[in-house]
């Protein structure tokens, strides 16, 4: 099993998140990559895929995939698995956490791709988000505040790495 990372950061939390999925699973399983110096199409060389992104301000997207977003809907995931993790402040911006997120659980759904790693509604406060599914009780990937809730990323991030695999496996 050979993975892929690719996300965006401009404030390095995203950047931060990846390199301690990649820690944890191990450099020589998964590669990371920051979208600002690779084109997306580059994570067609893989079957298993993590996307990492930002939410900011009102819902909008991180300025690397927003620069990269017309070629999302282009890409072709047949076959591939795919999991996301996003990154958001659910205090400041909380009707619209974790949009990015969503956004791009939307923007690749025409796919015929394995999508796993959704990650429970819970122990969050917010309004409003276009991540949720299943009658809002999941998001569609690991949600993390590392604004608000820095003191629970590890956690978070090291029980959704055990998730994945395990979804993925099955």
């Amino acid at each position: 099993m050979k993975l892929g990372l690719f996300y965006g950061s401009t404030t390095c939390y995203t950047e931060m998140t990846a390199e301690k999925i990649q820690a944890f699973i191990g450099a020589d399983i998964i590669d990371i990559f920051n979208i600002k110096d690779f084109p997306l199409s580059k994570c067609l060389e893989y079957d298993f895929i993590i996307f990492g992104i930002s939410t900011w301000d009102f819902g909008e997207l991180q300025e690397d995939w927003e620069s990269q977003w017309q070629d999302v809907a282009k890409l072709d995931l047949s076959g591939k698995t795919i999991a996301m993790y996003g990154q958001g402040d659910q205090e400041d911006y909380g009707d619209w956490f974790q949009d990015a997120l969503g956004m791009l659980h939307e923007a690749i759904s025409h796919n015929d791709c394995r999508r796993i790693g959704f990650w429970p509604n819970q122990g969050y406060e917010f309004t409003g988000s276009k991540a949720l599914i299943n009658d809002g009780q999941d998001f569609v990937g690991l949600s993390l505040d590392d604004e608000r809730q820095y003191d629970l990323s590890e956690e978070r991030i090291q029980t959704w790495i055990v998730q994945i695999l395990e979804e993925y496996a099955n």
